[in-house]
């Protein structure tokens, strides 16, 4: 970090709203998130306990469970205090770079990860007899701690270019998190570098990712296309439509705010809820919650809960 950075307090300005609405948001927010920790813990609770779900598709659910319920908590929380204090919006310089890494860190790792859960069902689906010793064990473990290195360089990397250059006020971050483009606004120093390593960087990875997703997909349907029965193909059509939804929801957002020219803090603020409050609430509904595995894990569980109230 430059030591000739000024600024120790930045200043979180919040979602842009008339202050009429305050109350209003904060208890929407504050329910989603409630609901976004608790459905995650759920999960990772079922599938921990459940033996039939300690499968390679789980393995990485259970990934991407606590990535959502860590991503939600490094914003919502910040978001909520600046609804309700005056003060609220107050971070000091080491927690919004703290925040800023966690963010990207936690948010890249899911971006590599929903990659890999797509590469996981086109095997499962493609090559069902050879699926089991293609993704073994060994291969998940590989393949989940390469999506964790990945994202930490990939975060590191922003951090570095952001906090690298000095900062001697203003102070007021037009956001409702410390992120890169609303804080590059406010360094004493020409930012224009920075701005085109995050557009390649973050162009690469967002881009890269969705096209292997994307590919994936449609060797999916693919095979879907070949099921004989209509049910069996609607079915899965509406699995892959869920899929692809949540998907949307995380990289189109994120595509509009790093990868087109300027910036309009209102819009940026409104668009990036998409992808850090809703998203991490949609997952465990999407991906788990509507799976039949999942429903009769739930049950058995609650069984096995209520036979241990009785004794």
């Amino acid at each position: 970090m430059s030591n000739r950075s000024q600024v120790t307090t930045f200043f979180l300005v919040g979602l842009p709203h008339p202050p009429a609405l305050d109350t209003l948001l904060f208890g929407i927010f504050l329910v989603i998130y409630v609901l976004t920790v608790l459905g995650n813990l759920l999960i990772l609770l079922v599938i921990r306990v459940d033996s039939r779900l300690h499968t390679p598709m789980y393995y990485f659910l259970t990934n991407l469970s606590f990535i959502d319920m860590w991503f939600s908590t490094v914003t919502v929380p910040k978001m909520l205090m600046t609804l309700v204090s005056p003060d609220g919006g107050a971070i000091s310089f080491q927690s919004c770079v703290a925040q800023l890494y966690s963010f990207h860190f936690l948010g890249s790792t899911e971006c590599f990860l929903y990659t890999i859960m797509s590469y996981d069902r086109y095997l499962a689906i493609r090559y069902p007899l050879r699926y089991s010793s293609m993704m073994g064990g060994r291969a998940c473990a590989l393949l989940a701690t390469g999506t964790w290195l990945s994202g930490s360089l990939h975060s590191a990397v922003q951090t570095t270019l952001t906090f690298r250059l000095p900062y001697c006020g203003p102070s007021h971050i037009q956001h409702y998190f410390c992120d890169a483009p609303p804080i590059l606004k406010l360094a004493c120093a020409d930012t224009l570098a920075n701005e085109m390593v995050i557009f390649v960087n973050i162009g690469v990875v967002a881009s890269g990712c969705f096209l292997l997703i994307v590919l994936s997909y449609v060797s999916i349907v693919c095979s879907i296309l070949k099921i004989r029965t209509s049910e069996g193909r609607r079915r899965a059509f509406q699995t892959c439509a869920s899929h692809c939804i949540v998907v949307l929801c995380f990289f189109v957002p994120c595509v509009f705010i790093y990868l087109r020219p300027g910036s309009r803090d209102a819009v940026d603020g409104a668009v990036a809820v998409f992808y850090t409050v809703l998203t991490p609430l949609l997952n465990p509904v999407v991906y788990t919650l509507r799976n039949k595995e999942v429903k009769r894990a739930l049950l058995r569980l609650k069984d096995k809960v209520a036979g241990s109230q009785c004794e």
